[in-house]
């Protein structure tokens, strides 16, 4: 018989909160204000993951630039490590999980040293191989991998790489993933999460559904298809400077999110009793009885 585990909600605030701490803390008790499982943040060493070329060109969307160029931008965002560890212990502090989203080898072996549940692998890195054997020999943690943008020949690669020196089954969560801001609901291909299932449902731990879509409902449907895990991108307001937020939930979609995700856990069974007790008494009064 069918059964589902009790869904698992990441906030994914990344770099939502603008560079500055007092925003990043104030969206982890969002977070949690919420209900969410977890506030996930990104981490990334823009020398070593941007060449010279993408370092100096300007970036692509002005409007939502914090520096002259794409690497002046993406420095002004990001957290050093010692940010992270704070956050971290906030999170603790306030109930609700911390994670990040790895991005370079230099920042992969940052976070692992936080030692989080689980260290997230963006679809833009899912075939940084040199990273992903670090973390698969340095780290006791899950390793959650969005599948976005990525070949099965790619697919395939990533789960033998950990099954080399490490059991895939205990360490890998596969997200099913559309790379894009926000994507199209006929590009959302929810079918995906019924792929990956079918064919590597017995070499990986669990299965997730990472959204960039708009609105909640695709998220019940994606939990229903076997999606335990999901993760949407989460902000205090969509109109802030930056090119994520209008892909973000706010704080009143993420509750709504939380509260579908568990109305459907709590529906998705199967009767415990031919007649439930709540349809005995609709039994008694209403079903047909022959005179």
């Amino acid at each position: 018989m069918k059964t589902y585990n009790k869904p698992k909600v990441i906030a994914e605030i990344g770099c939502n909160h603008k560079g500055e701490m007092e925003i990043a803390k104030e969206l982890i008790l969002l977070a949690k204000f919420c209900g969410a499982d977890y506030a996930k943040f990104q981490k990334r060493n823009s020398r070593e993951l941007l060449t010279e070329e993408q370092y100096n060109a300007p970036h692509p969307n002005q409007m939502h630039a914090y520096g002259k160029t794409y690497g002046e931008h993406r420095e002004f965002l990001e957290l050093t490590v010692e940010q992270h560890a704070e956050l971290k212990n906030f999170c603790e502090l306030n109930g609700i999980g911390y994670a990040t989203s790895v991005w370079d080898l230099t920042s992969a072996k940052e976070i692992a040293g936080l030692n989080p549940d689980f260290i997230k692998i963006p679809s833009a890195c899912n075939n940084h191989y040199e990273m992903l054997e670090y973390l698969r020999d340095n780290y006791n943690g899950q390793i959650q991998v969005s599948l976005g943008m990525t070949t099965k020949e790619e697919e395939v690669k990533l789960i033998e790489l950990f099954e080399k020196n490490n059991s895939s089954k205990d360490r890998l969560i596969m997200f099913s993933c559309t790379s894009g801001y926000p994507v199209a609901f006929e590009d959302v291909s929810l079918l995906e999460i019924d792929r990956i299932k079918d064919t590597y449902g017995n070499r990986v731990k669990e299965f997730g559904f990472s959204g960039h879509h708009l609105g909640i409902a695709i998220d019940i449907a994606a939990y229903a298809l076997g999606a335990t895990w999901v993760e949407r991108h989460f902000t205090k307001d969509r109109t802030w400077k930056g090119t994520d937020h209008a892909a973000s939930l706010e704080p009143q979609g993420m509750s709504k999110l939380v509260r579908d995700l568990n109305a459907a856990y709590k529906s998705l069974t199967y009767k415990r009793s031919e007649i439930l007790e709540v349809e005995q008494i609709q039994r008694d009064k209403l079903k047909y009885r022959k005179r």
